[in-house]
């Protein structure tokens, strides 16, 4: 693809597309979606990409995606009039339309008839990358799709059952998706030097908030005890691990730094300590968590 004359947009989206799609085309046979947030079928389609592109890694078939609404020149250089549109791709050129393959037996059929013609290079690598899917599922996790990221996660796991990231994020999925025995145990089962790699630390704390959380149906009750007594620093705590748990941590976080306001030192800084726990649960990367930190510097340094 031409780079001569472009714009610096145009020129990072060169750069983007020769290191995620021509650059793995040249060994592997890479499946090149166009899609877009506001496009259904997409979404539709995107599972069965994943799973296919999964399943045959090992024969040297890579998954990559161009959101026609971040790069429309890529887009416009590949003429896309209607998405979904997915292309197999070789060597850096198109080879085949795998646009009408909408179901797994046809795209498979279609991979087996790709593979059988061209020299990819089969996936015996020392190492895979594991990037793209693994943020294909945190990806789905912070669009709220939990049930995908557990698929995505344990697809990943089948692929690299040593990868601490890939046992970390299925565990985080689980307890987005309410099954808290089960991250549990999932912890529970790794391999004690697995279990050791930094990537369970979120984990942990996660898991921690998720022991403390009262029943659902207490959540009422906890902000009628709140409201009778603002005082109850006791159901403060409580209501805000409630919150946390229910998934508005907007609240669950204004709950906590109106506690350390009043009184920083109560409990030992349990309630300072809960919202650091919540931080880490999060991810110390996550943009909520950077403004909400700075909230708590301002409350704390003024």
């Amino acid at each position: 693809m031409a780079s001569l004359g472009l714009s610096l947009d145009e020129q990072k989206a060169v750069d983007r597309f020769r290191k995620t799609v021509v650059e793995p085309s040249m060994t592997k046979l890479v499946i090149l979606d166009f899609w877009a947030e506001w496009c259904g079928p997409c979404k539709a389609l995107t599972p069965m990409l994943e799973k296919v592109s999964a399943e045959y890694a090992e024969k040297g078939v890579v998954l990559a995606k161009v959101n026609v609404d971040e790069d429309p020149f890529i887009a416009s250089q590949f003429q896309i009039r209607s998405i979904p549109t997915v292309y197999a791709m070789f060597q850096g050129q198109p080879v085949a339309d795998l646009t009408n393959a909408r179901s797994e037996s046809q795209l498979k059929q279609v991979l087996d008839q790709i593979l059988a013609q061209v020299p990819v290079q089969a996936g015996d690598e020392p190492e895979q990358d594991l990037s793209p899917l693994l943020a294909m599922g945190d990806e789905a996790l912070t669009d709220g799709d939990s049930e995908r990221a557990i698929s995505i996660f344990t697809q990943i796991i089948d692929l690299a059952p040593d990868s601490a990231l890939a046992h970390a994020g299925l565990i985080r999925a689980l307890l987005a998706a309410g099954q808290t025995e089960d991250a549990r145990a999932a912890l529970a089962e790794l391999d004690p030097k697995l279990a050791e790699d930094p990537a369970f630390a979120q984990v942990r704390a996660a898991l921690a908030l998720a022991a403390d959380a009262p029943e659902p149906s207490a959540l009422d009750a906890l902000r009628a005890a709140v409201a009778a007594n603002p005082a109850d620093n006791d159901a403060q705590l409580a209501l805000a691990n409630g919150l946390y748990a229910s998934g508005d941590r907007d609240a669950a976080a204004a709950t906590l730094l109106a506690m350390v306001a009043r009184d920083r030192a109560w409990n030992e800084g349990a309630a300072r300590a809960r919202l650091l726990q919540i931080f880490e649960a999060i991810g110390l990367e996550d943009p909520w968590v950077a403004a909400t930190r700075r909230k708590l510097s301002t409350v704390l340094f003024g």
